[in-house]
């Protein structure tokens, strides 16, 4: 009787382990599906901002512009027609027929100040979207590395859920067996019932976390970042570091400012006018027509106060993105110095936490075993089985910290992710 219920409980487990081995390999294939690289993710952002959709705009813009200022004259030509008659007073056959076309001139170095100009534009139309990239970097970053702790969080609480109900179902059995009392079945039941509100509590905040990295790619379907593997992102080298973006666009900024001010001050007035036409006339009814053709110039006068305008607002333009670089130079400098700091702290707490989680898996092994023979109580066990699962639960925490740090030294450099 007692050899068929063994067997038969037996059977039942192998059953479950089946079951449950089976639902974690479906929820692994899963996983791998959906699961996407924080590079992966950033494309997937960067494809719906405002930034990249008006990106091939902006770019026509410009080669537009470069168009213009390559063109012959300033301004399209304007077609003159002028009709004069004396029907309306004397009547006495008097018409003038005159055609003209008046033909904008550049002014003085206009032209190459609107080439100097348009190169500037280009420039700035391009650091402008990789500073924009960086910035977006950032927030997803952010993002992709609170998944990341969330994502551990659960897998932290999941372990310690299953440990204390490893636990439970040995005091169970022993409190059946009448080694222990039910007071202590109670309290193995209520590290049970504690450790699954902790993973559930884990489980809302993953999925708070997941919803936000939602928002940014616009994702529909399941977005959740790969396995940390604490490399998301390599150390920054040598051969990497570059001129940050947000400096490039300043610099940028400034000099589209600068030859601004150049080009208004090639525009001290309007631009001239060649004009030449051809005259069809007679002086009286019965008089053979008459041509004549003629050819003028206007020359406008100075501009004044609108041109003193223009020329004030784009020095004013320069002189802000200059003194914006100069302090963004200092800010950048110092956030490379804290992120540098920041990695090297990282690294110190992944040592001290690794070291940790080895001597609490070592205590917790022994405590085991003591309290399977009976030489230790339950809050002992316990209370060594809490201090493994937050020992456990720090070192990984640790090297995710460390990667996330790696992470934002490399948005301090200026550099994408990889």
């Amino acid at each position: 009787m007692h050899s068929r219920s063994r067997i038969s409980i037996g059977f039942q487990q192998a059953t479950l382990a089946i079951f449950i081995a089976c639902a974690a390999v479906g929820a692994y294939a899963q996983t791998a599906e959906s699961s996407a690289s924080l590079k992966a993710t950033f494309d997937a952002a960067w494809a719906r901002q405002p930034e990249f959709q008006a990106l091939a705009g902006r770019r026509d813009v410009v080669q537009a512009n470069r168009r213009a200022a390559s063109a012959w004259t300033p301004e399209a030509p304007a077609l003159e027609l002028t009709h004069k008659t004396d029907r309306l007073t004397r009547n006495d056959g008097s018409r003038e027929f005159e055609v003209g076309i008046a033909v904008p001139l550049w002014l003085p170095g206009e032209r190459r100040s609107s080439g100097a100009l348009v190169d500037a534009e280009s420039a700035a139309v391009e650091s402008r979207a990789e500073a924009a990239r960086l910035r977006l970097a950032a927030t997803v970053r952010e993002a992709w590395w609170n998944c990341q702790r969330a994502r551990n969080s659960v897998d932290m609480a999941h372990a310690q859920l299953e440990n204390a109900r490893l636990i439970a179902r040995d005091v169970a059995r022993r409190t059946r067996a009448g080694d222990l009392a039910r007071a202590d079945q109670h309290q193995a039941d209520g590290a049970v019932a504690a450790a699954e509100a902790g993973a559930a509590q884990a489980e809302a905040e993953r999925i708070t976390a997941l919803q936000q990295l939602k928002a940014l790619t616009g994702s529909t379907s399941a977005v959740e970042p790969a396995p940390p593997d604490f490399r998301a992102e390599a150390e920054p080298s040598g051969s990497e570091l570059a001129v940050h973006p947000a400096l490039v666009e300043l610099q940028d900024r400034a000099k589209v400012a600068e030859r601004t001010a150049a080009l208004a001050a090639t525009r001290s007035r309007a631009n001239p006018e060649l004009t030449l036409a051809t005259t069809r006339d007679r002086g009286g009814a019965g008089e053979r027509y008459g041509h004549t053709v003629s050819v003028g110039i206007r020359i406008p006068l100075g501009a004044g106060p609108r041109y003193d305008s223009r020329i004030a607002a784009a020095r004013a333009d320069a002189l802000e993105a200059q003194v914006q670089l100069e302090l963004d130079q200092a800010r950048l400098q110092s956030d490379r110095e804290t992120a540098v700091a920041r990695v090297g702290a990282a690294r110190s707490q992944v040592v001290a936490a690794e070291r940790r989680a080895i001597l609490a898996r070592e205590t917790r092994g022994f405590f085991d075993k003591s309290f399977r023979l009976g030489e230790s109580d339950l809050p002992t066990r316990l209370r060594i089985e809490n201090e493994a699962n937050e020992a456990e639960r720090q070192s990984a925490r640790a090297r995710i910290e460390l990667a996330a740090a790696i992470s934002l030294w490399r948005q301090a450099l200026g550099l994408l992710p990889q």
